[in-house]
């Protein structure tokens, strides 16, 4: 695993190819109240790439072609908060998308285990540490473990999205979850907006 440390944008134009993984680091997870402090990227070759945001900017303009890039399909996990806190601070529509959170919730009906962890576990033998997720990605100076934890969320998104597409094909809900995809951006617009999107489909 290699890393590498960006502020407030890419230091260069770069090609991710036409799959990226994206995650993202905030001061907590309400969009409203809480600021985007890291964006990681990674082409699936183990190489990844923070962005780390001093709150001062977020112009970034060299990040934010590649998120707006229509060519470039960008995998998140937990895509919603993602979106829409990218939506928020960078002003980017993240489309098209895949959520491997919305993949195993519809493949993995046999489980109601599909965070991070749990799916790194499960589909690649892999066991994540999650003991930099409450830390403090505001801070001036990021340390090696935050690095490593940043870093790993991207690292294996391409891993499984491969076999949750296996096991999408194999359950007949491909064109399903491609409709979920393109409802995520809508779902975000309807968090930062303030509408419950649970209760706008509810019976009450």
């Amino acid at each position: 695993m290699k890393i590498v440390l960006h502020h407030n944008d890419l230091e260069h134009d770069m090609d991710f190819g036409s799959v990226v993984a994206v995650d993202t680091e905030a001061l907590g997870l309400n969009p409203h109240r809480d600021r985007l402090c890291v964006v990681q990227l990674s082409s699936g070759d183990g190489v990844c790439h923070l962005v780390k945001f001093d709150g001062s900017s977020y112009e970034a303009p060299r990040l934010k072609r590649i998120l707006n890039d229509k060519r470039v399909t960008k995998i998140f996990h937990f895509g919603r908060f993602d979106v829409a806190i990218l939506s928020k601070y960078l002003g980017v529509d993240c489309s098209p998308l895949y959520c491997t959170k919305i993949s195993s919730k519809l493949t993995r009906t046999y489980t109601d285990r599909h965070s991070l962890k749990d799916l790194c576990s499960a589909l690649l033998g892999i066991e994540l540490s999650k003991q930099e997720q409450t830390s403090d990605w505001g801070a001036d100076t990021l340390t090696e473990s935050q690095k490593i934890y940043a870093a790993t969320d991207v690292l294996h998104l391409h891993a499984l999205k491969e076999k949750l597409d296996a096991m999408l094909e194999r359950e007949g809900r491909t064109e399903l979850a491609q409709k979920c995809f393109e409802f995520l951006p809508t779902c975000a617009d309807l968090d930062l907006k303030g509408w419950n999107v649970e209760m706008l489909f509810s019976h009450k």
